[in-house]
């Protein structure tokens, strides 16, 4: 009989503990480095948040940090998410440069068509090629997504040429869009964006790199004349890579049903979801411009052609990287640029 009680006791204190564990309630700790009100933030990262606790029953919550409110730079915040000081960050793997370089592909100049094509094409390269470089750098991707085209955005002086960038200091977001503005002759000056309002009214730089969608949310329109898109019927000057990192220790802490929440929400999908949003986001953010008053240029094919040429060097150049690094380079773009196509509207 005292076994059978013995038993029971230890049958009832497991159920217990299972119980518990499946009621365990848990709070992810999100940091970005955008305003509270800017799209990535409010049309991409909310609605997962969204979405993961309805999935949940509430159990997995977001408490979001927006504009670096806990603390440190834009370009720490990938190792905030491995250090485990916030538990998810919203952020570029190209802030810092040079340790993500498989991924740099999707930001070689004149590749990608659309943001939603380019971040399907992202998620599929990741899960063949980037996997051990973010294991090993201690980083879990719940998504990869690029933004839309990329333009040229200028306070002084309209860019019609590649000759019209000699001289000009240009703000870049990542390293290789700092080779890129090189190869066309500006002076790049790397900088994360809460840095380039200042920058730009205090003369710092000439222009910046950036897609429309982001420039409304930290007025940027308001301190440049001169805008220059590219012919809309060739592939995007340049894009940038983000991911939702997440911290790996946090996301093997969950129980095993809100690790399925996370992973049934993360991955392709989101993927697919953020660039698409970020497609749909172009439009709206260029009509701030518009509405002031400022001056359109779009730079035509044909000199588009002298751009591609003078920064195809930037193309066997991380094929070189990756060969040195022991990886297929030359397979690896020719995937890349396969995966872009596929998904090409």
């Amino acid at each position: 009989m005292k076994s059978f009680a013995l038993k029971f006791l230890a049958a009832a204190a497991t159920a217990s503990v299972s119980l518990g564990a499946l009621a365990q309630e848990v709070t992810l700790k999100v940091h970005h480095f955008w305003p509270p009100a800017a799209m990535p933030p409010t049309k991409i990262l909310q609605p997962w948040c969204d979405k993961i606790a309805a999935d949940s029953n509430n159990r997995l919550k977001c408490q979001i940090y927006p504009a670096m409110q806990l603390g440190g730079t834009p370009a720490q915040l990938i190792d905030q998410a491995k250090d485990g000081v916030v538990d998810i960050a919203f952020t570029l793997p190209g802030y810092t440069a040079g340790r993500f370089p498989v991924m740099e592909v999707f930001e070689l100049p004149f590749i990608t068509t659309s943001a939603e094509a380019g971040s399907k094409a992202a998620w599929d390269f990741y899960s063949k090629y980037g996997k051990a470089e973010f294991d090993q750098r201690g980083i879990k991707p719940l998504m990869f997504a690029v933004h839309d085209n990329g333009y040229l955005h200028t306070r002084d002086k309209q860019v019609k040429t590649m000759a019209d960038l000699k001289g000009l200091k240009f703000r870049a977001p990542t390293r290789m869009t700092n080779k890129l503005l090189a190869s066309l002759g500006a002076t790049p000056v790397a900088m994360p964006l809460p840095q380039v309002p200042e920058a730009v009214s205090k003369g710092v730089i000439d222009g910046f790199l950036l897609p429309w969608e982001v420039i409304p949310s930290v007025k940027l329109h308001e301190m440049v004349k001169y805008d220059s898109e590219t012919d809309p019927t060739r592939p995007a000057l340049y894009t940038a890579v983000f991911t939702l990192a997440m911290n790996p220790a946090k996301y093997n802490s969950l129980p095993a049903d809100l690790k399925a929440v996370i992973d049934k929400n993360s991955g392709a999908g989101l993927s697919a979801m953020a660039g698409r949003t970020w497609d749909e986001s172009a439009e709206p953010g260029r009509k701030a411009a518009t509405a002031r008053g400022n001056v359109f240029y779009t730079i035509p094919g044909s000199e588009l052609d002298q751009w591609v040429k003078a920064s195809s060097g930037l193309y066997d150049e991380w094929v070189s990287n990756m060969d040195k690094a022991g990886q297929p380079g030359k397979q690896m773009l020719q995937d890349a640029q396969a995966l872009l196509a596929k998904y090409k509207k």
